[in-house]
């Protein structure tokens, strides 16, 4: 199992709280690239 699957995990039970027909990512999609934003310095 990679490090991300692993860490995303945690994160699958959350409940999308999105309009089903307006979604175009998937809500672990972009948690994951927030996290990695994040560990890399964004800031805004």
């Amino acid at each position: 199992m990679a490090p991300t699957d692993r860490l995303l995990n945690h994160f699958e039970s959350l409940e999308d709280p999105r309009t089903p027909y307006l979604i175009e990512h998937r809500l672990l999609d972009i948690i994951g690239l927030t996290i990695c934003a994040v560990v890399c310095g964004a800031e805004s």
